[in-house]
């Protein structure tokens, strides 16, 4: 898989995309990901991005022209599935968009910034439209960092063990149930006996029933989509 993002800011993706199991999966050649400069594509001799908004407001926006430049030369390169702009007016990210993401060949990531994009990138260059939730930042470089993470430990291979991710919160609807680990016991807290006991079958349920308890205490909002139902 590649993973092409495009950003203003592109300082503020270094860190994210060079640790952990995003480093891994790329030393081990299971994704590319390549993250390119906007400012590198403007013609502005002062290499700027964004001008001001038509007809009302505050604040900068991103122009077409340079992002139209970037993507286009992306897209005379490879066929993508996606090309992605992250915004918080968009479809809300969840499990199941990561999952589908993660079976793609090549997505492109546009990073919001300023003000916003010029609507007709949206329009006319944009396959898929993403938020991480209901609230504004600065740019759209952390969303996307935080989409690519989704999508990356899905990739086969990208996790030692692939049953870690399929057993992750939301992959079945329902959120993980509680973990523990040694010592058993601590100042006098224990773990659970039935996790102690040995029998796998009785755990498993023990577990379901934790993960369905959790859900309907916590995000009910998973079960009233019938999401979590069995």
């Amino acid at each position: 898989m590649r993973i092409d993002i495009i950003s203003a800011v592109p300082e503020l993706l270094e860190s994210p995309l060079n640790h952990s199991i995003i480093k891994r999966a790329k030393d081990n050649n299971l994704i590319e990901i390549k993250v390119h400069n906007l400012r590198d594509y403007s013609t502005d001799k002062h290499r700027r991005v964004d001008d001001y908004a038509f007809g009302f407001g505050a604040g900068m926006v991103l122009k077409i022209e340079v992002v139209d430049c970037v993507i286009s030369k992306l897209k005379s390169e490879r066929i993508y599935d996606e090309i992605i702009y992250t915004s918080p007016d968009a479809e809300r990210f969840s499990q199941k968009t990561a999952n589908s993401l993660s079976l793609a060949e090549n997505l492109i990531i546009l990073c919001g910034h300023y003000k916003g994009i010029d609507h007709r990138i949206r329009e006319h260059l944009i396959t898929k439209e993403i938020s991480v939730g209901d609230f504004v930042l600065t740019g759209g470089e952390l969303p996307a960092a935080m989409i690519t993470d989704a999508i990356v430990r899905l990739i086969p291979g990208a996790i030692g063990d692939e049953q870690s991710a399929l057993s992750d919160s939301f992959q079945d609807g329902l959120l993980a149930p509680p973990v523990y680990t040694r010592p058993a016991e601590y100042k006098g807290w224990k773990v659970p006996d039935i996790l102690l006991s040995g029998h796998q079958a009785k755990i498993e349920e023990w577990l379901h029933e934790q993960s369905f308890e959790r859900t309907q205490r916590l995000r009910p909002d998973l079960l009233n989509e019938g999401t979590g139902q069995k």
